[in-house]
């Protein structure tokens, strides 16, 4: 089990807000995903679940913040399996590296149609299991990883905890098992998947591990995964996903 998964939700969240005051290369990746996020919102009211250590009040100070726990920098605790939101009642629903925890994604995303307004949307970044980042995703990564599995059926039997999760969920909804989803989800239309960062992100050591790459290379790092983009299929480790309700 993943050490982090032992300690209490409330821990995890404080944990991961120093990380983010004290880690500059977090931050400066965050303002590069978080931009990409808001360029792709509808005007209005703005849900984010799984807020964790509240870094989006920073970039969208309108929205509402939540995760499981409470924590004093987030709006309301909420249970993505359960939005306790009237029927067409939000404009956006923003998922930041929460997908992958959810036990029954399923019911998440009929709850992403019942709740979003006609033209609303989900937006979400997660994990992408690509030839380079499987292995570090598998075998490195504090979170697990598991390739034979049905992310359509409810696993919350498998679940030691809230933060536990599968790394391959996302990338076997909108990649291996997409057009499942399309039958099963007919009102969500999928506007967006993109395979993004093959080099900063990874180095970057995420929450979890220290950086291996100081801020004086980000640049060149920059003009590399450039150069790469032609295989990022390949060598992406991130997914970024815009879903719109018709």
């Amino acid at each position: 089990m993943c050490p982090e998964i032992k300690k209490s939700p409330a821990r995890i969240l404080e944990e991961r807000r120093r990380v983010w005051e004290s880690k500059e290369i977090i931050r400066r990746l965050y303002a590069k995903w978080y931009g990409l996020i808001q360029e792709a919102l509808k005007p209005g009211r703005t849900l984010e679940l799984g807020g964790g250590s509240g870094n989006l009040k920073e970039f969208l100070p309108e929205a509402i913040t939540t995760d499981i726990v409470y924590e004093p920098w987030l709006d309301a605790v909420i249970d993505a399996h359960a939005i306790p939101f009237r029927k067409e009642s939000l404009d956006n629903i923003v998922l930041f590296d929460v997908l992958h925890h959810l036990a029954a994604p399923a019911v998440f995303f009929h709850e992403v149609e019942r709740v979003l307004r006609p033209e609303g949307r989900a937006v979400l970044i997660e994990p992408y299991v690509s030839w380079l980042s499987y292995p570090v995703y598998r075998f490195l990564h504090a979170e697990g990883m598991r390739w034979n599995t049905d992310p359509f059926l409810d696993q919350s039997l498998e679940r030691k905890g809230a933060f536990e999760g599968n790394q391959a969920i996302p990338t076997l909804i909108f990649q291996k098992m997409r057009e499942k989803f399309v039958e099963n989800f007919s009102s969500l239309r999928i506007v967006r998947v993109e395979v993004m960062d093959i080099l900063l992100y990874p180095l970057s050591g995420g929450f979890h591990q220290r950086s291996f790459c100081p801020m004086t290379l980000w640049r060149f790092l920059e003009g590399v995964e450039e150069i790469l983009r032609p295989l990022k299929r390949y060598l992406a480790f991130r997914l970024f996903l815009v879903l719109e309700k018709s």
